[in-house]
């Protein structure tokens, strides 16, 4: 049996970050609205440590902004403070996550001797308009070298994106996922972009200069961005930003395609398009799917199920192991 993966994440945002994207309140997406010290982070640590299952294959992730871009003594203050971790054999590896812009040789180095195996770059995209609309501050080009320098020293490369960015089309999502193949991503997170308070989007959303997605729309761009990416063998780490109590509430929502069970949906989706191509005279259908697949095979809320009872007059889903990933069979 494979042994489960899990990443305790540690939030740190760079509180004096020198770019102002349109999207970002990094507080507010992240929960976190100052940088943890040292015994708050242990106290994370080992409070996941005591729930997560034995046998596991466990990370830390330094998430919540630029790691690379808060100054180099803090960087290297956080990554000394969890070695017990690593020597201890508690975690695996160490990954952090920071911009395009924030990577160089040295800072490659430092990241190495300290044990992180995984970089995740914020690309968002590979359109360089989107890019400047978005005030990103770096260039298309910048993602390319750092890209090519992190494979190079032979870590894990992540490249995350966004999707809806001011003068975003699905066509050049389409191309930043490709891109992001072809540029040797071992993992990308998808994000649809929302409209927070307190960011210049919000202000560009308020004075009807900025439209987002709907979360029909933002669900199939993700579908189909989310099939390119596995025929291609990029792990998919997160489909949707994580819900935090802002969120969820809506206190610091203002619009925007978000869901608690995003991803979920998009996984629903993917399923409904294969599912609705299922052609048969029978009245009665039974289809087998892997147990991994089961529930978004049925749908979110049971939606393909209902879908096919429009169809068929008897639905039934069953489990096998014999079966891959979004393989089935109709019986």
């Amino acid at each position: 049996m494979s042994r489960k993966n899990f990443t305790i994440p540690v939030f740190i945002p760079e509180l004096a970050c020198p770019h102002q994207c349109l999207f970002c309140n990094q507080q507010k997406i992240s929960g976190v609205q100052k940088s943890p010290s040292e015994k708050e982070i242990l106290k994370i640590v080992n409070g996941h440590l005591q729930t997560i299952p034995s046998g596991s294959k466990i990370e830390l992730g330094f998430f919540g902004g630029n790691f690379t871009g808060i100054p180099q003594n803090d960087q290297k203050r956080y990554l000394k403070l969890v070695q017990p971790y690593l020597k201890q054999g508690k975690i695996s590896a160490i990954r952090c996550s920071t911009r395009p812009d924030y990577i160089n040789e040295e800072i490659l180095e430092i990241l190495q001797n300290y044990g992180v195996k995984t970089i995740e770059l914020g690309a968002q995209s590979m359109d360089e308009k989107v890019l400047q609309k978005s005030g990103r501050g770096h260039t298309v080009e910048d993602t390319i070298r750092a890209s090519e320098m992190i494979k190079a020293f032979g870590f894990n490369l992540g490249l995350q994106m966004m999707i809806g960015l001011p003068s975003d089309t699905k066509e050049k999502s389409i191309d930043t996922t490709k891109k992001i193949i072809n540029f040797g991503a071992n993992n990308t997170r998808i994000y649809p972009t929302l409209v927070i308070k307190n960011t210049k989007l919000a202000d560009l959303y308020q004075s009807g200069h900025y439209t987002p997605l709907s979360l029909d729309e933002a669900i199939e761009w993700s579908a189909k961005l989310i099939k390119l990416f596995e025929n291609a063998g990029v792990t998919i780490l997160r489909v949707g930003l994580h819900p935090s109590e802002g969120l969820i509430d809506g206190t610091d929502l203002i619009a925007g395609p978000f869901h608690p069970s995003f991803r979920e949906l998009v996984y629903t989706e993917i399923w409904r398009e294969k599912l609705m191509a299922i052609k048969t005279d029978q009245d009665a259908i039974e289809i087998k799917v892997n147990p991994k697949e089961l529930n978004y095979a049925i749908g979110y809320h049971a939606k393909n199920k209902l879908l096919l009872k429009e169809k068929f007059k008897t639905v039934k889903f069953v489990t096998t192991n014999s079966l891959k990933r979004r393989e089935f069979k109709v019986c």
